[in-house]
């Protein structure tokens, strides 16, 4: 399964980033072979708003089933809500630990934004 985590840098020891929209960085990983992609998401940082929206349509783009991050507004609940992406929120930890928080079945998904929009 290919997965995108939010990331504050480019590799597996790199802390997630708990901002969806403004993460600097979204790591894709395949979870069967351990193969890692890098896409830079800087743009979005200084965007007023809309920021999680782009990001959102950006990940979808990338054809993954699910998202690990800190924090998902409602805008960009939505895009990835439509892309039928599965969300899971995960406390400030290495993209390593997410992972494997993940394959171990200790994340939950959510259901619904957990931050309003334009947080920060």
């Amino acid at each position: 399964m290919k997965v995108a985590i939010t990331a504050q840098g480019q590799e597996f020891s790199s802390m997630i980033d708990l901002r969806f929209g403004r993460a600097k960085w979204i790591l894709v990983v395949d979870t069967e072979s351990g193969q890692l992609q890098v896409h830079d998401n800087t743009v979005q940082l200084n965007l007023p708003q809309g920021a999680g929206i782009q990001t959102g349509q950006n990940v979808a783009n990338l054809g993954v089933e699910a998202v690990i991050t800190g924090n998902v507004g409602p805008n960009a609940f939505r895009v990835l809500n439509a892309a039928n992406i599965k969300i899971f929120l995960a406390a400030q930890q290495t993209v390593e630990q997410a992972v494997a928080a993940f394959k171990e079945g200790r994340l939950l998904d959510t259901q619904q934004a957990n931050v309003e929009g334009h947080w920060i």
